[in-house]
């Protein structure tokens, strides 16, 4: 059962009020009337005040039905969507004067188009936040996988590399009259180097020929040292530090290979520049898939994620630890997120972990993912009630003055501050904080109550199929209050009697319902995640898992 917090309102009138839209800030009424003059509303707006006028502009402009493509004009416009519940108040308006007046349909449109791209464009921060939320480790398990699965690659490219290539055996003096018939690779292995990168090594068995001597199998050895480096378009890119290729001969198909002053005699004919010049290709396409995590992936049809490195991944013995920062886009903007009050690290990684690779998401990161959504308009709810005025009017008589027809109660709820994600060790808790417009609407809608409602509800994380899955679980506890009354004070046992069980019902549910398409996880092309759990400790939750290749046609997928 709920506890009702109840602050008593004017008494109502025998005349319905629409709830009156609430005032802005004076910073931005400051702002928005300085609209025309930007660098009027910088000087105003400097010293850490610009951020706060953003995040209030966005709240106001998510509290208003959110934002979408324009149905006209492309993306040059955005338009509220149909989950608001008032039109843009004016104090809102960046737009010309005569927009504002025009009374045709087209004009009104082309007038909200205009005030909300000016409040999309002061979302952009002043000053970017490069602070990471999340991140992962891939451990020496995991990177003996991806050497296990890069084999077929690696024997592929080598083969056309060096089948029938005259350049690969190149003498000083003379040419050579050697030529590779055969690759079949034995071993490959990836190490790790502790704050330096990795060490590949690669052991191939060759078929060489020869025109004046029988055909026979010498050893490619290829070791060679790789590092990351982060290129001018901020991706991480896998290069060569030093590579060094060495031939031993094995035998032959019809006879021993002469002495060992033969292939001392072979080593010294090849073509290190040759083997070494892309020595990373010899891996599974490294660099494309590395250029992949941070891929835009769609939250919902207005917003996007995207995971952005900061820096070159750490490499200890443990795995390479790699950090990332969450960005959100909504309508195509990039939106500035709340500050971390606590600057994340990832954990130390366990070194006994036999999984391939452990994600990790901090409590902010969750934090940041409601702020997207609500900035997007996505939490935006009608509340379907029981509910009509003359049911309400059996509870509070001033109701039939208001509506002289019965007709059916509607709740629009809005969030009036970012909803909290707090994690605790085992478990996870989602706090929101409502207004929720009682009204109804013969016609247009017509609030007559204001409630704010604190909600407490558990949440569930689980990941399916490389999305993180998001759901609300049981209501903890709900605190309401009036906020504001059109029909005088309205007694703490009907609010709670009338209205808590439509929240406490409905909230949940439309909240997974925006929820239920998850959010994607940071990844690379190509690779899903097997044997996955979510693991909830105190401000961090961890997601370990395993890799597998995905099955490409006629090829069978890779996993352990």
């Amino acid at each position: 059962m709920g506890r009702v917090n109840k602050t008593k309102g004017p008494a109502g009138g025998p005349a319905a009020s629409p709830l009156p839209a609430p005032a802005p800030p004076a910073r931005v009424q400051k702002a928005a009337a300085a609209l025309g003059s930007p660098r009027q509303e910088e000087a105003e707006l400097q010293d850490g005040q610009a951020q706060q006028h953003r995040y209030s502009c966005a709240r106001k402009l998510g509290s208003r039905g959110g934002l979408a493509p324009a149905a006209r004009g492309g993306s040059a416009g955005l338009a509220p969507t149909a989950g608001g519940l008032a039109e843009v108040p004016t104090w809102l308006a960046g737009c010309p004067a005569s927009s504002q007046r025009d009374s045709d349909s087209t004009g009104a449109e082309a007038a909200k188009l205009c005030t909300l791209s000016v409040l999309l464009s002061l979302l952009a921060p002043a000053q970017p936040n490069r602070s990471p939320d999340c991140g992962g480790i891939l451990t020496p398990s995991g990177l003996s996988y991806f050497a296990e699965v890069s084999k077929p690659h690696t024997e592929a490219v080598l083969r056309q590399q060096l089948v029938a290539d005259s350049d690969l055996f190149v003498s000083p003096s003379k040419p050579s009259r050697n030529q590779v018939t055969s690759v079949n690779v034995s071993r490959l292995a990836l190490s790790l180097v502790p704050h330096a990168g990795l060490r590949l090594s690669i052991d191939a068995d060759l078929g060489i020929s020869s025109a004046l001597s029988p055909s026979r199998v010498v050893k490619l050895s290829i070791l060679a040292d790789l590092h990351v480096e982060m290129n001018l378009e901020g991706n991480m890119e896998l290069v060569t530090s030093s590579c060094k290729p060495t031939v031993e001969g094995t035998g032959s198909s019809t006879e021993e290979v002469e002495s060992n002053s033969s292939s001392a005699e072979l080593d010294k004919e090849i073509n290190v520049g040759k083997i070494c010049l892309e020595v990373t290709r010899l891996l599974l396409s490294p660099n494309e898939r590395l250029f992949s995590l941070t891929t835009q992936f769609p939250v919902t049809p207005s917003c996007q994620v995207q995971y952005v490195p900061l820096a070159v991944p750490m490499f200890s013995e443990q795995g390479i630890i790699i950090s990332l920062q969450t960005t959100f886009q909504v309508a195509g903007i990039p939106i500035p997120l709340p500050v971390s009050p606590v600057p994340f690290s990832m954990p130390e990684p366990a070194s006994s972990s036999p999984s391939h690779l452990t994600l990790a998401f901090s409590e902010h990161f969750y934090t940041s993912l409601f702020f997207a959504l609500e900035i997007a308009g996505a939490f935006n709810m009608t509340l379907l009630s029981p509910l009509t005025t003359n049911t309400l009017a059996q509870k509070i008589p001033q109701m039939a003055s208001l509506f002289q027809e019965d007709v059916p109660v509607i709740l629009q709820a809005v969030f009036r501050s970012t909803p909290r994600v707090e994690l605790e060790e085992g478990k996870a808790a989602l706090k929101l904080f409502l207004t929720v417009h009682i009204g109804a609407s013969p016609a247009a809608f017509q609030s007559f109550l204001s409630l704010s409602v604190d909600m407490s509800a558990g949440l569930l994380l689980s990941v399916v199929d490389m999305k993180m899955k998001i759901t609300a679980a049981t209501i903890e506890g709900t605190e309401l209050s009036l906020a504001a009354s059109d029909v005088g004070s309205v007694p703490d046992a009907v609010l709670e009697e009338m209205f808590l069980p439509t929240v406490r019902q409905e909230v949940p549910a439309q909240l997974n319902a925006v929820l239920s398409e998850g959010i994607f996880l940071p990844h690379i092309s190509g690779f899903t995640y097997t044997d996955v759990r979510v693991v909830t400790h105190r401000d961090y939750v961890l997601v370990p898992c395993n890799l597998q290749l995905q099955e490409r046609i006629g090829e069978r997928s890779h996993s352990r």
